[in-house]
């Protein structure tokens, strides 16, 4: 059984969607000043982060394992193929609220819900959110444009999801900030990522 290390305990991790808004600069903004979780496709503009999530089998299959990416990679139980063995594959362990248990993760319906539990098996104080719009934007659904399969996501049981995790990280003191500009996720303070940015020193 796979168990998440809390490898970087009180540190800020950014949790990096691949919502329309999601731009280069932004990502690279990023860079040495925290832990950097990308989620889906947007490993694409973060080659360099510490750990890649994704829960869908078939968003592996269509990147072929991401081999560019040697951080962490972690998917959902029954999701990713044996055919990635360097992908962790974690326990489904229910679909709302926080999972404490590091060997598993609430899915939330969506894989950027499932990245807040891992930021915080790994020892997330706090967490700074980009991509996460939530809603379509100038005709895009992410910002690579579609998937392959062209799927729409479930906006509405998404962002009602993320209202069942809010308390929990509240609760273990981990705080959560929006940086996605007009974010239809409201659950958590907004800032900017430059604001947020500001505040920090360099990682290891």
């Amino acid at each position: 059984m796979i168990t998440v290390p809390r490898l970087w305990p009180g540190e800020t991790f950014v949790c990096i969607g691949s919502g329309p808004s999601l731009t280069q600069a932004d990502v690279d903004a990023v860079r040495g000043l925290a832990r950097v979780i990308v989620i889906n496709r947007s490993y694409e503009l973060a080659l360099w982060g510490d750990v890649m999530y994704a829960a869908d089998a078939k968003l592996w299959d269509w990147v072929k394992g991401a081999p560019e990416f040697h951080g962490l990679k972690y998917s959902l139980e029954s999701s990713a193929p044996v055919m990635w063995p360097d992908v962790q594959i974690l326990r489904n362990t229910g679909i709302t609220g926080l999972e404490l248990d590091p060997t598993g993760l609430r899915t939330g319906i969506n894989s950027g819900y499932q990245s807040l539990g891992l930021a915080y098996h790994m020892g997330a104080a706090k967490i700074l959110l980009l991509g996460f719009d939530m809603q379509w934007k100038g005709g895009l659904s992410h910002f690579h444009g579609d998937h392959p399969d062209s799927q729409p996501s479930p906006y509405p049981q998404m962002i009602a999801a993320f209202d069942t995790i809010v308390q929990p990280l509240t609760d273990v003191g981990v705080e959560v900030i929006n940086c996605t500009p007009d974010s239809a996720l409201k659950c958590f303070p907004m800032s900017t990522i430059q604001n947020e940015l500001s505040r920090l020193e360099r990682v290891a």
